[in-house]
């Protein structure tokens, strides 16, 4: 962790998440094949304080923590109360989140009611006014 800790040093003194501090911070957090709930922490926190959101790293944050909660193949009751705390930490739930989210009931071999009743709660906040494509 204190590799990680240097690094959001280096991050939030940038402000943004590109090129070669993206690899090291892929490596870190992948180190030792998995993303442990720790790490996932650290990403959440980062993900908060980084100032200028780039692609690259959306993309790799939200992999990640896709990765962590989906490592047993299905999402507990546990893994909802984390990933309700980390999604409406601002009070909103944002176009890319609600995206992430359908992505994760996607990928997941197995959900529990209470993903069940986030994932609906979040498909009836309003989406945000800006088009985002399609996804």
């Amino acid at each position: 962790m204190l590799k990680l800790r240097q690094l959001e040093q280096n991050i939030l003194a940038n402000g943004r998440v590109d090129g070669d501090e993206l690899e090291v911070l892929r490596r870190e957090v992948y180190a030792g094949g998995k993303i442990d709930r720790e790490k996932a922490d650290f990403l959440v926190e980062l993900h908060k304080r980084v100032q200028h959101m780039t692609p690259a790293f959306e993309h790799f944050f939200y992999q990640a923590i896709k990765d962590h909660i989906l490592a047993h193949g299905r999402i507990s009751t546990e893994e909802v109360a984390w990933l309700r705390r980390m999604l409406f930490a601002d009070g909103r739930i944002k176009d890319q989140e609600r995206k992430f989210l359908h992505e994760l009931k996607g990928e997941s071999k197995e959900t529990c009611p209470e993903f069940e009743a986030l994932f609906k709660e979040s498909m009836k906040v309003p989406q945000e006014q800006h088009t985002s494509g399609h996804g």
